[in-house]
């Protein structure tokens, strides 16, 4: 009889040629368990999603409770699910007015696809302006505005008319012109080893936007739902995004995303054509209930006035000559060292003394720390001793070699 992994290598795709193959049997908190009951405490929070930590029981109480009264109708039709109407009212409740209507899909990417037909929907042009080093999905459409070629260039032919400038700087805001339908930004750019953006970079990326009469998109997927010490990190930049796209941490361990905008924006996809924009599964009325209750538990257990002070003490923590760099802003943190041989390697030992870390797409010399928003002092403490006694085994290595 073929074991788990023997199974998992013959009938489940992978995409790098060394999966971890880590056999996780149980998840609770902050903690993977594996088979053999090992622990590992998740820094990385399955990318960014896992902010209330591994099966918060309120959760789990939601999903269960919407099980035993139905999973999948028709979601979009007539019918009026409460699962669906009760998040999306408490969505608005905490967003700007001009972010009040929500169509909810699966998927970050699928966030962003909806929102790229949208802009293009709503204002008739057909250019789409993006980010050097962004990253926004991996379908077709979010992989056309990725900001790496090094990724883009197996799959093309890509969407045509999409311009890429450089975050941060002020001079190719000019390129943004009257034929742009959107820009699309991060507004802390997750993979590129968390950039965050210059003083008043997004306030001058709006007004540029509004002279141009160019949709402003917040790709939020990575940095939402309080990782970065506010509910959504546009707060923190003082400008307001005509269409934000939401997914991760959103559906508190259930797939979920959205695209939100306002009601006049979002009329564009109901007529010529009807259905614009159409969904199998977006806003599953299991998923929205997991989404409404994990998005309470954040608002009502005072978590996010805690990142601020968490972001410190890893900071004060992380400490040593091998590492060059901890930026970052909340829990959504890239340590930065030499090489990605070196950081692969701290990983990996990392890894092998129970804490699971990571590197980004478009840095990978950069260690990955986005931990559930629970995780404790002594957590934090006891994570950050592995990771400095990690990187010292590594030297030692090293030096004897």
């Amino acid at each position: 009889m073929l074991t788990q992994r023997q199974l998992f290598l013959s009938h489940l795709a992978q995409t790098t040629p060394f999966p971890l193959m880590l056999e996780i049997e149980k998840a609770e908190g902050i903690y993977l368990y594996d088979k053999k009951g090992k622990k590992y405490a998740d820094l990385i929070s399955g990318i960014s999603v896992s902010n209330l930590g591994h099966c918060h029981p309120k959760v789990i109480e939601a999903i269960k409770s919407q099980l035993d009264k139905y999973m999948h109708l028709m979601v979009y039709g007539e019918y009026i699910q409460s699962p669906q109407v009760q998040f999306a009212s408490l969505l608005a409740k905490q967003l700007p007015p001009n972010l009040s209507c929500t169509y909810f899909v699966n998927s970050g990417a699928e966030a962003i696809d909806g929102a790229m037909k949208l802009a293009k929907r709503y204002t008739g042009r057909s250019e789409i302006v993006s980010f050097t080093n962004a990253y926004h999905g991996s379908t077709q459409g979010a992989l056309s505005i990725m900001g790496s070629e090094t990724f883009k260039n197996a799959y093309r032919p890509l969407l045509p008319d999409v311009r890429i400038i450089e975050f941060n700087s002020e001079e190719q805001l000019s390129l943004i012109t009257c034929n742009t339908a959107a820009v699309f930004v991060e507004p802390i750019q997750g993979e590129a080893g968390v950039i965050v953006p210059e003083k008043d970079y997004l306030k001058k990326l709006r007004q540029r936007c509004n002279e141009t009469g160019t949709l402003l998109v917040a790709d939020e997927i990575q940095c939402g739902f309080g990782r970065t010490g506010t509910l959504f990190a546009f707060e923190q930049y003082y400008f307001i995004p005509d269409i934000l796209c939401l997914a991760k941490a959103m559906g508190g361990g259930m797939p979920m995303g959205a695209f939100i905008s306002s009601k006049e924006i979002m009329h564009s996809l109901t007529e010529n054509p009807m259905l614009g924009h159409i969904t199998t599964f977006g806003g599953h009325p299991v998923c929205c209930a997991s989404a409404y209750s994990a998005l309470s538990v954040l608002l009502e257990e005072n978590l996010i006035k805690q990142v601020a002070e968490k972001e410190k003490l890893f900071k004060q923590l992380l400490i040593h000559p091998s590492i060059k760099e901890v930026r970052g802003k909340g829990l959504l943190m890239a340590v930065q060292f030499d090489s990605f041989e070196t950081n692969k390697k701290i990983i990996d030992l990392c890894i092998e003394k129970g804490v699971i870390t990571d590197w980004f797409l478009f840095n990978d010399s950069a260690m990955r720390i986005a931990p559930p928003l629970i995780i404790t002092e002594q957590e934090i403490k006891d994570c950050c001793a592995v990771i400095l006694e990690s990187i010292n085994e590594i030297k030692r290595r090293e030096r004897v070699n």
